[in-house]
């Protein structure tokens, strides 16, 4: 597994290092690069594998977390956040949480198929599921495999509760599902947006959708009666705290019926993939924001305790908390999101009656 710095920057990636898997025993790196007829750390073209796996529906048992069951049709994730979770995950498959990250999709696209399976076991009671519990399930290949579309289809056919989380507008292709869906309280969506600079955007989520077409999503989903609301994470200290009020503000004005937040947590390899991108993007800075967020996580980047982790604690998270809190009172208070309908659930929806 290579563990390979980049000494350029590449344009258009978030990580800029491929990081050394933690499951693997060895490693190989470049000391002396004036040898090397080919470059070892190169920004190529995106892969995909396919995955056949023989569940979908993956089960928590985290006890901060509002959903306890997801389905994450893809691993790996296009959009390349610095700051995300879910490159750790990606090491289980062989490969680095860094760049191979961003670059090596995994896809099942027997996903649907799956989730039936699952709906129709005996006895099974209804649960939300979360679509994108990892990495969203909007990112872009799902424009050509629409593997999400087809899960969105099985969850109409069935009646059964479901969250999506996306930072993607190719969501409103599936404007038409989502409305039926909404139709019977089936449906919550939630729009992750942690900044309105764009230059920031652009280096900390090279692939994504604009924050004005963010907000652009909210109000067509408001428009549409479609329960939605903004997630406002992660809150990066010393970056992109201090937009806490606007984006909330603006979140409103585009329909939002409720915010959430989280503040960053450098678990795993994407501490140093994060502190590698810092020292590079804002080197004037860096110590400054590391500090801040180690504050926010007794002392540490890396944070995984219950009821902890997701909010931080001392007094920088505590300023956080209460910026966020007043700022949800002034521009929110009088709105919520309608709660989900388990009754319409029926595995008979899913199947052709035998009428003999």
């Amino acid at each position: 597994m290579a563990h390979i710095k980049n000494k350029e920057y590449f344009k258009g990636r978030g990580a800029q290092v491929n990081t050394h898997n933690r499951f693997l025993k060895t490693e190989y790196v470049a000391e002396h690069e004036e040898g090397i007829d080919e470059l070892l750390l190169q920004n190529s073209a995106t892969t995909l594998f396919e995955e056949h796996p023989k569940n979908i529906v993956s089960k928590s048992k985290s006890p901060d977390l509002p959903f306890l069951q997801s389905i994450n049709p893809y691993q790996g994730c296009e959009h390349g956040c610095l700051y995300c979770y879910a490159r750790n995950a990606h090491e289980y498959y062989g490969f680095s949480a860094g760049l191979d990250f961003e670059r090596k999709i995994i896809i099942k696209r027997n996903a649907s198929e799956l989730l039936e399976t699952f709906m129709n076991r005996k006895g099974y009671v209804p649960s939300t599921i979360m679509l994108s519990g990892n990495t969203d399930c909007y990112q872009p290949i799902e424009r050509k495999l629409k593997i999400t579309r087809s899960l969105l289809e099985v969850f109409l056919k069935y009646k059964h509760p479901v969250g999506i989380i996306t930072k993607n507008n190719l969501l409103l292709r599936d404007l038409d599902i989502l409305k039926e869906l909404a139709a019977y309280d089936l449906v919550h969506i939630a729009v992750s947006l942690n900044s309105l600079n764009e230059d920031l955007r652009q280096k900390l989520e090279p692939r994504t959708v604009t924050s004005q077409s963010r907000l652009s999503m909210i109000s067509s989903l408001a428009a549409a009666d479609i329960p939605v609301m903004l997630m406002c994470a992660p809150i990066i200290p010393g970056l992109n705290s201090d937009e806490i009020p606007q984006i909330i503000k603006s979140a409103a004005q585009a329909g939002a019926s409720g915010a959430a937040f989280t503040i960053v947590r450098l678990n795993g390899s994407i501490a140093e993939i994060f502190k590698d991108w810092i020292y590079k993007t804002y080197p004037d800075r860096a110590e400054k924001v590391l500090n801040l967020i180690t504050q926010c996580h007794d002392g540490k980047l890396n944070d995984s305790r219950w009821g902890k982790r997701m909010n931080g604690d001392g007094k920088v998270a505590e300023s956080i908390q209460r910026l966020f809190k007043i700022s949800l009172n002034k521009y929110m208070a009088d709105r919520s999101m309608r709660p989900y309908n388990f009754t319409h659930f029926s595995p008979a929806n899913g199947k052709q009656l035998n009428l003999f």
